[in-house]
């Protein structure tokens, strides 16, 4: 972009949006246009995307319940393709401050100090977009943010000062989309530290009196196994994620095929060409299907597409080793 500071910026007429009215005005361009929103996800159509959408329309927070295997992450990595291609923020800013309204101290005063000559940068879509996997060993200050003690005694500044504080991954992804995946192993104590951000959409460090308000979306995923095995998810932040969306395996084997096709390591720069009948990939998935109704299998943990994306890969590579 050639707008580098605030008064370029302003003269383009530019407003501040916040991000789920963002994604919302791009979804319902994309709908108008007929544009694929998801690639590579199959199977869907008809009641995973339409609820995606929907969740989308009301501005809701997002998680993803499925078994292993159902596409939940690559769906939340999707969500990308809703976001403006661009959006401007005060240079060097650690949360990713809009330059029309500052609201850390460093940029309050930067903007003081420059006026119309506040230096901007411009942030992509894919730059807006973190995760983070859910261990039992993630804590507070991973997420939200600490007391930074070395940069307090490099630039002489008392534990009063604001500017000690060392912002976690969820401040630094302010104006984007933030995801928690298997949401189930986070501990309770720091789910309890996701509260404030998903009701008053503001982040609260240690004992600081100070309140800095975040504008970021916050998509999870979570596996009902999880529920019993590892943890669970606390009642007070299930009430404060407003759509609950139900992934699930393919209901077809075409379907199902199509996905392993697509997934698998197929295309390969072997010395003989190989051919695999439509009848054998069939076969695959109906072994998958089996195992999924099979009372041999425990349907709590799923039977993964995986299983099937595995066996292609090793049946190129037999016939691949034979035909040497």
């Amino acid at each position: 972009m050639n707008i580098h500071t605030l008064g370029e910026l302003r003269a383009t007429g530019y407003r501040i949006t916040s991000v789920k009215d963002e994604m919302r005005r791009n979804l319902l361009a994309a709908i108008a246009r007929g544009e694929t929103l998801f690639p590579g996800i199959h199977g869907y159509e008809r009641t995973v995307i339409p609820a995606i959408h929907n969740a989308v329309l009301s501005k809701h927070d997002i998680i993803l319940l499925g078994l292993r295997g159902q596409a939940k992450t690559r769906i939340l990595r999707s969500l990308t393709n809703l976001l403006d291609e661009r959006v401007p923020i005060i240079a060097g800013c650690e949360i990713n401050d809009s330059p029309l309204a500052p609201t850390c101290k460093r940029c309050r005063r930067l903007a003081a100090e420059h006026g119309e000559d506040l230096p901007i940068a411009w942030l992509t879509r894919d730059e807006r977009y973190r995760e983070k996997l859910a261990t039992p060993d993630v804590t507070v200050a991973d997420l939200i943010g600490d007391i930074d003690p070395i940069k307090a005694a490099n630039q002489r500044l008392t534990y009063a000062d604001e500017e000690v504080i060392h912002y976690g991954i969820i401040p630094r992804t302010n104006r984007g989309i933030f995801a928690i995946n298997e949401l189930p192993d986070l501990a309770p104590r720091i789910q309890v530290a996701l509260l404030n951000i998903l009701e008053e959409r503001d982040l609260q460090i240690r004992g600081f009196p100070i309140r800095i308000p975040m504008d970021v979306v916050l998509v999870f995923s979570a596996n009902p196994e999880d529920y019993t095995s590892r943890g669970n998810i606390i009642t007070p932040l299930k009430d404060r994620i407003d759509s609950q969306i139900l992934t699930h395996y393919p209901q077809k084997i075409e379907v199902a095929r199509k996905i392993t096709e697509q997934e698998a390591w197929i295309e390969r720069q072997a010395p003989t060409r190989i051919d695999v009948p439509a009848y054998v990939g069939d076969l695959i998935e109906q072994i998958a299907f089996a195992a999924r109704e099979s009372e041999l299998v425990d349907q709590s943990s799923g039977v993964s597409a995986r299983l099937t994306i595995a066996a292609l890969e090793l049946l190129h590579s037999n016939l691949e080793r034979r035909a040497a």
